[in-house]
C-alpha cells in the first residue's frame, strides 16, 4: 500500500466516513457471527471493559454524533461509563444494530464538523481493532482500512500539534510524516510495521513487536492519553 508522505495539513472531510464504512463492512459481519458468550470477553486495551462494553461505548458515541449531543464532559470516563450503563439492558444484537447505524451515518456529520470530530472516527477504528484482538482475530490493527487510518492519523496529529515523527514502514512505499512540522523539535524516527505504529499512537500494548523508535519515548506518541 502507498501513503502520502505529507498529508498532515490537508483535510479530506470524507475520509473519516470512508474509514468507518469500510470498517463496518468487516466488523459487523464478524460481530453477528459470534456467540453471546464472546461479548463478555475482556478487552486488554481497555482494562475493566468487555467486548460488549467497548461496542456499547462506540455505538453510544456515534449516536451522540448523529444527535449532536455534546454536553460538558462528553467522552470523559464518567460520561462513557454512563453511556455503557444506559445500554446494560439491551441485547447484544441491539448494541450491534446501533453500532452499524452509527458507522453508516456518522460520516457526513463528522465531515461537517471541520475536523473537530475526526479523531473520534480514528478512535472508533482503533476500538474495532481492540475487539478483533479480544476475539483472537489476526491483524487486529491492520486490514484494508490501514492506509486511510494513516492518512487520518497524519491529519489528526498535525491538528493537535503532536510531536513530529518520520516513519519508515515495512508495508508502505513512501515515508509517513506525522505531527506538527514546526521546527521546534527535530522529528523522531520510527522503523517497523504499520500495525505496531498504530498501537503506539493508540497507547495499546506492542506485545514485544520488533521496531525502532529514536528521538521520542513510546508514551509520548499516545494521542488518546493526552
Amino acid at each position: 500500500m502507498t501513503t502520502p508522505a505529507d498529508v498532515q495539513n490537508v483535510r479530506d472531510p470524507e475520509l473519516p466516513g470512508r474509514l468507518l464504512t469500510a470498517e463496518r463492512d468487516v466488523l459487523i459481519p464478524l460481530l453477528r457471527g459470534r456467540a453471546d458468550a464472546d461479548f463478555a470477553l475482556p478487552v486488554v486495551a481497555c482494562p475493566g471493559w468487555t467486548v460488549r462494553d467497548v461496542l456499547a461505548h462506540c455505538s453510544a458515541a456515534f449516536t451522540r454524533v448523529l444527535e449532536r449531543r455534546f454536553e460538558e464532559g462528553v467522552f470523559s470516563p464518567a460520561s462513557n461509563g454512563r453511556d455503557i450503563a444506559e445500554r446494560a439492558g439491551w441485547s447484544n444484537r441491539r448494541v450491534v444494530d446501533e453500532l452499524e447505524r452509527g458507522m453508516t451515518e456518522a460520516g457526513p456529520v463528522i465531515a461537517e464538523a471541520g475536523g473537530a470530530l475526526d479523531v473520534l472516527a480514528l478512535g472508533e477504528w482503533v476500538h474495532a481493532g481492540d475487539v478483533r484482538e479480544a476475539f483472537g482475530e489476526p491483524g487486529a490493527y491492520a486490514g484494508a482500512g490501514l492506509p486511510s487510518a494513516f492518512s487520518l492519523l497524519a491529519y489528526v496529529t498535525g491538528r493537535k500539534g503532536h510531536l513530529p515523527l518520520h516513519a519508515d514502514l515495512d508495508d508502505v512505499d513512501e515515508p509517513l510524516r506525522l505531527g506538527e512540522a514546526s521546527g521546534r523539535r527535530p522529528p523522531a524516527r520510527y522503523i517497523g510495521d504499520g500495525p505496531t505504529l498504530v498501537r503506539l499512537y493508540a497507547g495499546r500494548p506492542v506485545d514485544g513487536a520488533a521496531y525502532e523508535l529514536a528521538g521520542a519515548r513510546a508514551a509520548e506518541l499516545n494521542i488518546f492519553g493526552e
